[in-house]
């Protein structure tokens, strides 16, 4: 099993953002492809999942079992810094949008019934919020921001290669990291960007519940 789905379902509005905004429209603009599709870079969700990879083992140290684990998560994300021969064994790709709708879209954009910025607009929405002032209940001035939000209910899915064969214990961190990421995206801890993730085999079936009870049963055994 060298190859697995992560799948990204959007409970609330979320921004995957690109770091900058348009001038005159949004102050944070999503990231979207040339035909107008917005993405959560594999980059980005690799971090996400390792800050829930920290998470874990943080827990696990206060309860003196991280140990056994340390070595599986260096393996799966791979060392800070790290040579040809202590290289992550997995490789997170970009979370796209499902294929059929992305090959759908982009004939579409082609044969120029829809512009990219059309479609943007299809899938995502502006939202403006402003800071209150705490004493007076009232707008702080000059803090009104526009961003640029994907529409809950959207999904995306991001193909998790490996580089060999992983282990059982490499699946099973990886699933509590997958069962634990809840949130993404600029604002994800003041609301926005919460989700639902799972993983999912080549036949089309998900077993993050399964790999998830095995790391348990292996937490609890030690």
């Amino acid at each position: 099993m060298n190859c697995l789905l992560l799948r990204l379902t959007l409970v609330s509005d979320a921004t995957f953002g690109r770091g900058e905004g348009m001038a005159g429209l949004v102050d944070a603009e999503v990231q979207a492809d040339r035909f107008g599709l917005p993405y959560l870079s594999g980059k980005s969700l690799k971090g996400l999942l390792q800050e829930e990879c920290a998470n874990i083992l943080y827990s696990l140290r206060l309860q003196g079992k991280d140990t056994p684990w340390l070595d599986t998560a260096h393996r799966l994300f791979g060392r800070p810094g790290s040579t040809v021969t202590d290289e992550a064994l997995m490789h997170v790709g970009s979370a796209l949008l499902p294929s059929s709708l992305r090959q759908a879209v982009v004939a579409a954009v082609r044969r120029q019934e829809f512009t990219p910025g059309q479609v943007l607009d299809s899938l995502t929405a502006v939202r403006r919020q402003t800071a209150i002032d705490p004493r007076t209940g009232a707008a702080m001035d000059n803090t009104l921001r526009a961003l640029r939000v994907i529409l809950r209910g959207c999904v995306f899915e991001s193909q998790l290669s490996f580089a060999s064969e992983p282990g059982d214990r490499d699946l099973a961190l990886l699933a509590a990291c997958v069962k634990g990421l809840r949130r993404g995206g600029t604002g994800r801890n003041r609301g926005r960007g919460e989700l639902v993730a799972t993983l999912w085999d080549d036949r089309g079936e998900e077993f993050t519940p399964s790999l998830f009870a095995f790391f348990r049963r292996e937490v609890m055994a030690h």
